[in-house]
């Protein structure tokens, strides 16, 4: 057993120094999933990775008796989808009116003509919306498209989380692309 499994079991059962213990182990590959993450997102976003990783660590290593990982792979499954849920978040906070809705400051001379500034963050909470629909379906598939859209692992690393060949991992991820086209193609059309 590795001695970033022995302190997840540790910090899962309420030991407060292991979990302080577990960050500096686990934070290089945090980093490296947030800003594959953060990569992805619109230009002039405010959350940084480092604040999405201690965000995602807090929600992790939170109330101890709510989070037993089985692994280490099921530790950055879990990561993945606190990074999932706090981008949603802050995409859906944006959005909101009281935020200043879809509103942006341009100077004068570099407003384009049509832009649709609003997209990226309409197509992640689609997609999330997407996925739910999905894990409704195939929980397997969404919790694959989590795995390799929010947590950044390849199909041999997800088919491992998953507990799956990777041969499986390739016919599941096909199968949620095709879905998930399909979705957000008619979704978009009922809009």
């Amino acid at each position: 057993m590795t001695d970033v499994t022995i302190l997840l079991d540790a910090a899962a059962g309420g030991d407060r120094k292991a979990a302080a213990e577990l960050l500096p182990l686990v934070y290089d590959e945090l980093r490296a999933l947030a800003a594959v993450r953060m990569a992805a997102e619109t230009p002039g976003q405010t959350l940084q990775p480092t604040a999405l990783v201690h965000e995602a660590y807090l929600r992790l290593v939170g109330p101890a008796d709510s989070h037993r990982w089985d692994s280490r792979g099921h530790f950055f499954a879990a990561a993945a989808e606190a990074m999932r849920r706090i981008l949603v978040d802050a995409a859906r906070r944006k959005r909101r009116e009281k935020n200043g809705g879809m509103l942006e400051r341009v100077d004068l001379c570099e407003a384009p003509a049509a832009a649709d500034s609003d997209a990226p963050l309409r197509d992640l909470v689609a997609l999330d919306e997407a996925l739910t629909r999905l894990a409704a379906v195939d929980p397997q598939a969404a919790r694959l498209v989590e795995l390799r859209r929010f947590g950044g692992l390849t199909i041999p690393e997800a088919a491992k989380t998953l507990g799956v060949s990777p041969r499986t991992a390739n016919r599941v991820w096909a199968f949620a692309r095709a879905w998930l086209h399909s979705d957000l193609v008619s979704d978009a059309r009922n809009s």
